[in-house]
């Protein structure tokens, strides 16, 4: 099948962009706001987005308390979430009222963070504190804004518990990380799910 994506006519029970388009990494995202409240939010629209210096990006749907509190302080922090931890994930996407903390409503731990104000979730192995380079109001091809936010930040401090460490080594398959998939899934990578490829050699520049 072949349908136009910007009148999104798949003609399908639901759109299938975000099932095409994974798994995607979740970024767990805790910010506080001018009055210092914790705020923990779950983003699908996240990953990397350069090697040097290190640089990760989250995008929201709507003007929600996550991108405010970005624009605010200037800070965040990526949280890794796991396997053992979806529960937790999940309840931390409830609609709360602003200033009501996820982290107590889904029983997580803030931890003080070492570079930025934002703590980090105890409980997660491992977190990426965040200072803000720019958000950036997403729109259309005609320029018409969307009501879509991306905030790109310079990852300032890396917290890794010694436990997911194997030969100096992060233990991908140890922790267990959460992916969003298409509609109501998600994946968890495992030893089972794991492979290693080399990347072949070459005369030129790279790809």
């Amino acid at each position: 099948m072949y349908y136009d994506a910007i009148r999104n006519d798949h003609g399908l029970p639901h759109d299938p962009f975000k099932a095409l388009v994974a798994p995607r990494p979740i970024g767990w995202i805790s910010t506080v706001d001018r009055q210092g409240r914790p705020n923990l939010a779950p983003y699908s629209f996240f990953n990397a987005v350069c090697e040097r210096p290190h640089m990760v990006m989250v995008s929201s749907s709507g003007h929600k308390h996550t991108i405010a509190n970005i624009e605010a302080t200037g800070e965040f922090v990526c949280n890794v979430a796991t396997y053992g931890l979806r529960e937790a994930m999940n309840l931390t996407s409830a609609p709360l009222q602003e200033g009501q903390s996820e982290f107590a409503f889904a029983g997580l731990t803030p931890v003080p963070s070492v570079a930025v104000a934002p703590p980090r979730v105890g409980e997660a192995p491992a977190a990426l504190e965040c200072r803000l380079l720019k958000t950036v109001p997403l729109t259309d091809l005609d320029g018409r804004a969307v009501d879509q936010y991306m905030a790109i930040g310079i990852v300032v401090g890396i917290h890794i518990d010694d436990g997911a460490l194997v030969d100096g080594l992060f233990d991908t398959a140890r922790i267990q990380p959460l992916a969003r998939l298409g509609y109501f899934d998600f994946a968890a990578a495992n030893a089972g799910a794991l492979f290693t490829m080399r990347r072949p050699r070459g005369g030129g520049n790279g790809a």
